[in-house]
């Protein structure tokens, strides 16, 4: 991995507005090419677009988007992930690897450490929707992906209509029930395949049971894929189906699956809890924002209205002395979802990210309730992080 200097629109907090897990109770069911076209599709849509490849020993993402040869560059500690496309970044464990051939023999806690890195070290910047293709099963990796990733998480769940893959996919819903993971839905692959003589659609698998298993967990089936030479190929040679064969009778399949997953990402926007409202702290000197943050002498706590993004009240609070950890978990007691600083480092700023704080660095020399007013309309503007450390 090499490293690069970067601007800060690359050193920036991470936004990301909605997280998709594709998961599947076993492997083969077609997991990784449902995720690779997914993340590709909504990119095409204009949706500006993450891809996780969190398959540790068997990434399958850089071959389906034919970046075998990409390497990622690192940047004061962070890492900046691949372009598929100017608004689809790419991050997998394949891009690290010296070759094809290269197996990943690691131990619980190493893959722990990665999967953080991946999930907290990685510089996505803003981001509509992330998709996270995980490995199959319900197994450690795919426990701390859900335990880590923070804002909006919910799950679409790969299956194949025989009876032995929906006995594996009805662990996986069960897990995500657990977790508290909504599910938006069930897709089907595999559904039939298509005669490459006379086109018609031959059922393979029995049918019925991918119905009744979502009938008993009250959950939609977003559509069926069928088994097709072309989503194969297409596969192989890196090469989405959605995007170069977009008129093919498979990728409008797998189109209508989709467009029914973004449907159901924008019906269920979240919205702070309306006790909490949203709360923004601006560290202050003078009444401005105070460019060195850990040497503040006051903080400014804004609460904004989520409905209406008014603000509707303004404290000027004394912190406590400052040590490692000590403001974070402050601020956290409070409610504060958001920090807008001049300058953090890259420490800080993690130790706010494991209390599910939002930081913004590079923040413009202003009064804070114009900071977050300028925030909430989206037309703040951040500069370098000034941080000194």
């Amino acid at each position: 991995m090499k490293n690069e200097s970067c601007g800060q629109k690359e050193e920036g907090a991470n936004r990301i507005h909605k997280t998709l897990l594709v998961i599947s109770g076993k492997g083969g069911v077609g997991k990784s090419s449902v995720a690779a076209n997914l993340a590709v599709w909504l990119a095409l849509q204009g949706q500006s677009a993450g891809l996780l490849d969190v398959d540790l020993h068997g990434p399958s993402v850089p071959k389906l988007l034919k970046m075998e040869e990409c390497k990622l560059f690192q940047m004061e500690g962070a890492i900046r992930p691949a372009e598929y496309m100017p608004n689809l970044k790419v991050m997998s464990i394949g891009f690290m690897l010296d070759g094809p051939d290269t197996p990943v023999i690691w131990r619980g806690p190493a893959k722990h450490g990665f999967l953080e890195q991946c999930i907290r070290g990685v510089c996505w910047s803003d981001l509509d929707i992330l998709v996270v293709d995980c490995p199959p099963g319900t197994g450690d990796e795919a426990l701390s992906v859900a335990q880590m990733l923070e804002g909006s998480l919910c799950a679409v769940v790969v299956t194949t209509p025989q009876e032995i893959s929906l006995l594996d996919v009805r662990k996986c819903l069960s897990f995500c029930r657990q977790l508290k993971i909504p599910v938006l839905g069930l897709i089907e692959n595999m559904n039939g395949l298509i005669c490459s003589h006379c086109g018609k659609k031959i059922d393979v698998f029995s049918r019925g049971g991918c119905q009744w298993l979502a009938e008993e967990f009250e959950i939609p089936i977003l559509g069926g894929v069928p088994m097709d030479p072309e989503l194969a190929r297409t596969g192989d040679t890196g090469k989405p189906i959605v995007q170069f064969c977009p008129q093919h009778p498979t990728a409008q399949a797998l189109a209508a699956c989709f467009e029914t997953i973004l449907q159901k990402l924008k019906d269920e926007q979240p919205k702070p809890e309306g006790s909490k409202g949203m709360k923004f702290a601006i560290p202050t000197s003078n009444g401005r924002l105070c460019a060195h943050f850990g040497h503040c002498g006051q903080f400014s706590v804004v609460h904004v209205d989520p409905d209406s993004r008014q603000i509707t009240k303004t404290e000027t609070l004394t912190p406590p002395p400052h040590e490692p950890g000590v403001l974070p978990q402050w601020l956290a007691e409070m409610n504060v979802q958001t920090v807008i600083a001049g300058g953090m480092g890259q420490r800080a700023q993690s130790l706010f990210r494991e209390k599910n704080i939002d930081v913004i660095v590079g923040a413009p020399d202003k009064e804070p309730r114009e900071l977050v007013q300028l925030y909430v309309s989206g037309q703040l503007k951040c500069g370098q992080n000034v941080c000194d450390h």
